[in-house]
């Protein structure tokens, strides 16, 4: 599976990790391995040839090296895409994860394409890891006001968060994956087009990987040229999405022509960790409005009358039942 995606250029190679850390019998054979020496219990006939002895070859505990056993009975129930389950998601324990490269870096995240497959089946998908970087090198530049209206179930720590302690900053820093987890899985119950979310294991969100089977991802929004792109469609798209966000309560928060793919003529929102409750957020009406003039404004210079971005911004707010 590894060659075929070798000369993809939608993605970096990297440096396959260690071998698995979980205590399974595996069915691979590492023929790798040094041959065995063999010493009999008498002294040999110096004359007589000694018999050549056969080994079997030894038994790894695990996948190949760079591969992991799929991490699916490490989360909780809770910690699972919400149900019923697209067909494609691989829920057998006998499947195998294979990082096959690096699809994009971030500030907060790297994400990371990888491949969960049953050995000697057909039974195989690829998905997108996201991985949210420790407290010493994430750059959470954005927390500062969509913070506001969040609550942790234990008030000491809602304390240190708005005082931006130590442990404040290291509370926060935790959040982001968890939340962003529970927002998607909010997000397609409510049938807004994001990733559908598969699980969460730590810091680690595995999603549905927006692009073809060869590994190729989706583009951008902003990466669309105007011969490619159905605008009216687009934002067609955009409008439903954003609607239901706001019927829901919710803004996106941080909405670009850069956390939007565009896959076979299909629109999908990503990037919601920073998801904003609306209704109990302050400033929520002003975060709804920034979404739809931030995207808009790509769509206006593609030819989207003007009219038509402030016209959705009333009528988000009249969906989230916000007053001016």
């Amino acid at each position: 599976m590894r060659e075929r995606f070798a000369d993809n250029d939608s993605f970096s190679r990297i440096r396959p990790k260690g071998a698995s850390r979980r205590g399974r019998r595996a069915d691979r054979f590492d023929d790798s391995q040094p041959e065995y020496d063999y010493f009999p219990s008498a002294e040999p006939d110096a004359a007589a040839e000694p018999e050549e002895q056969q080994f079997p070859a030894p038994v790894t505990d695990g996948p190949a090296v760079g591969d992991r056993w799929s991490t699916w009975d490490q989360s909780t129930p809770t910690e699972k895409g919400p149900e019923p389950r697209p067909d494609w998601v691989v829920t057998e324990l006998a499947a195998v994860d294979t990082e096959l490269g690096i699809v994009k870096t971030g500030k907060e995240a790297d994400v990371f394409l990888l491949e969960r497959s049953v050995p000697g089946t057909s039974r195989r998908t690829l998905m997108a890891a996201k991985r949210y970087r420790d407290a010493q090198h994430r750059m959470f530049h954005r927390d500062s006001g969509y913070l506001e209206g969040r609550q942790h179930k234990e008030s000491r720590i809602t304390r240190a968060m708005a005082k931006r302690t130590s442990f404040g900053k290291e509370a926060i820093a935790g959040q982001w994956a968890a939340a962003e987890f529970a927002a998607l899985s909010r997000l397609w119950s409510a049938g807004v087009a994001v990733p559908y979310p598969v699980q969460i294991t730590g810091t680690e969100i595995l999603m549905e990987f927006v692009g073809d089977e060869n590994g190729a991802a989706a583009p951008r929004l902003a990466q669309l040229r105007a011969e490619e792109a159905d605008i009216d469609d687009l934002w067609a798209q955009l409008g439903r999405s954003l609607s239901l966000l706001a019927y829901d309560g919710y803004a996106h928060g941080d909405l670009s022509a850069y956390n939007i793919l565009v896959h076979r003529g299909r629109l999908v929102v990503i990037d919601v960790p920073q998801i904003v409750d609306v209704v109990a957020n302050p400033r929520g009406l002003s975060f709804l409005e920034r979404d739809v003039r931030n995207v808009g404004a790509w769509f206006v210079s593609r030819g989207l009358p003007p009219a038509s971005v402030e016209a959705l911004v009333d009528s988000l707010a009249a969906d989230a039942r916000l007053r001016r």
